[in-house]
């Protein structure tokens, strides 16, 4: 991961992450919306329902030892640690986060079992086979070499453990390329996310299928989870966020005013959110 890159997404969730748990909560992720986006219901319960659906897709129904890579304030993290009465690691690029989530263990008796710091996913302090479960929602997207992600995520499981991936993919292109005007769409929303590039979720399941895992399952859940972008777009505007917002920075701001590219992309199907399970 290049310097730039690597302090670009840590300033980005430095300076986010405060505002985004005092308005949203401490669940830095989409909400599921049932399989045909309809089912209205609270944000925060919907970020959950999005956490125990990946579970009941990907068949895990217990861990004793969990990596969450990209683990924002721990609210994964937290949340596995306390359903499965199991030990949890949670890693980021953001000393803001890492100290934020190491608190809220404590302030959920946690602390014991669950503990958080800064480290590269790309080169993770952690020897091989150390976790039975794997559990990265919504970070691959910012890694820069998304074969040596995996490796390193495939190299810290366990024989028999499982890895769970869900991440913001683009499009499929193997019946058609992506169009110059798909090309920009991404580009903004890169620039704004501090994102180095998305691929599709096949291209992801073909470096599974190297690594090798087994039992591969993959799935796209765009549909299920789109209509989070509108809560998020309603609920920015509020008296309480557009203060935090004004001292956030402008990185922040930037990121509040460009949450329609994402809606956007979502609506013409350039966007798609991609699980992808399998075992060592």
């Amino acid at each position: 991961m290049s310097t730039t890159l690597y302090q670009q997404i840590q300033e980005f969730y430095d300076t986010s992450s405060g505002l985004w748990e005092q308005v949203w909560g401490e669940h830095m992720h989409h909400g599921y919306y049932g399989a045909d986006g309809k089912q209205q219901k609270e944000r925060r319960q919907a970020q959950i329902d999005l956490i125990e659906e990946v579970l009941n897709w990907s068949g895990v129904r217990d861990a004793e030892n969990i990596l969450d890579v990209g683990c924002g304030i721990g609210g994964s993290s937290l949340y596995l640690a306390e359903k499965f009465n199991a030990k949890s690691t949670g890693i980021t690029l953001s000393p803001v986060q890492a100290a934020r989530a190491t608190q809220r263990a404590a302030e959920a008796n946690l602390s014991a079992s669950s503990q958080f710091q800064v480290a590269n996913a790309q080169e993770m302090p952690f020897a091989d086979n150390s976790f039975d479960l794997v559990w990265s929602l919504e970070s691959g997207e910012h890694m820069p070499d998304k074969t040596k992600f995996l490796q390193e995520c495939y190299r810290v499981l366990k024989p028999g453990g499982t890895l769970i991936m869900v991440t913001w993919c683009h499009r499929p292109t193997d019946q058609s390329p992506l169009t110059p005007d798909e090309q920009r769409h991404l580009q903004d929303i890169y620039r704004v996310y501090c994102l180095p590039y998305v691929i599709s979720l096949p291209e992801y399941e073909a470096i599974a299928h190297q690594l090798p895992l087994n039992n591969i399952r993959t799935t796209d859940w765009s549909t299920a989870v789109a209509p989070f972008w509108n809560v998020v777009i309603d609920s920015a505007f509020t008296p309480q966020a557009f203060l935090g917002l004004i001292f956030s920075g402008w990185t922040t701001i930037q990121g509040a005013l460009s949450l329609g590219l994402m809606r956007r992309g979502y609506e013409r199907g350039l966007i798609r959110f991609g699980l992808l399970r399998g075992k060592k």
